[in-house]
């Protein structure tokens, strides 16, 4: 009976994209910012009034991705000042370095705020925990799908286990929601040290839309510092990708 199989799969072929670091998205795709300051700021600060979240100020002249949904509504109002290129490459080890500025070629992923223990335990071998926080599974499909046969993460001992006893770290997403608290911090006081925090989509950088929601509670991030930031609403597939890869030193991002 193993035969109709094998035939499936050679007529599949292989269908895992060979090289990762040559992945270049559609054009259409919003990703990095370039910010461009212009005598004449009526469009950047109209632009700012009608952001959903905050993200994007005119004075200065700032695009927070923590907080950013991606609508696109201030390139379009702004199209001077903003413009979203299709660069995934955003994910950063510390929240401040989110915050994309006029002049910024791209988002920089400074090595020297990853821990040392995460390089020297994880760099092989790595399996987390997704705890969807209150997240409407956006990013959590956007997650599975790393692990799919075009993306196939799994290929680099990277991917997700059940259960936090098993895992090295956990993986956030969603605003984090007064009903999932307790249940996100239970979590990851059962994972073993050293461990990871992972804070996966928009929402879960800063709350996004429901940051001032009564329904949220985010006093978890504030005993707790995630060792990776990944923005986006939702987060696609190649960010988590070069995220992980950049934290755990198996690719540098300048």
């Amino acid at each position: 009976m193993i035969l109709p199989k094998i035939r499936v799969l050679h007529s599949h072929g292989r269908q895992a994209i060979p090289d990762l670091d040559a992945v270049e998205l559609t054009p259409e795709f919003r990703g990095r910012p370039c910010l461009t300051e212009t005598r004449d700021a009526d469009d950047a600060e109209h632009a700012a009034a009608v952001c959903p979240t905050g993200a994007f100020t005119a004075a200065p002249l700032a695009l927070d991705l923590g907080r950013c949904l991606f609508c696109g509504e201030c390139a379009r109002i702004a199209p001077r000042n903003v413009r979203f290129t299709n660069d995934y490459r955003i994910g950063s080890p510390t929240r401040e370095g989110l915050v994309v500025r006029p002049g910024d070629p791209r988002i920089a992923f400074d090595a020297g705020k990853v821990r040392p223990e995460i390089r020297r335990c994880f760099s092989r071998a790595l399996q987390l925990r997704e705890v969807s926080a209150g997240g409407d599974a956006s990013v959590e499909m956007e997650l599975g799908a790393t692990g799919n046969v075009n993306f196939d993460l799994g290929r680099f001992g990277i991917g997700f286990t059940a259960s936090p006893r098993h895992a090295d770290g956990v993986v956030v997403s969603g605003p984090v929601t007064v009903n999932m608290a307790e249940a996100l911090e239970i979590c990851y006081d059962a994972v073993a040290e050293p461990k990871i925090l992972v804070a996966c989509g928009s929402e879960a950088c800063s709350g996004g839309l429901f940051a001032d929601s009564r329904a949220v509670d985010r006093t978890f991030f504030d005993t707790h510092t995630p060792d990776l930031w990944l923005p986006g609403a939702p987060t696609h597939p190649m960010t988590y990708i070069d995220g992980m890869m950049n934290l755990l030193g198996r690719k540098t991002r300048q």
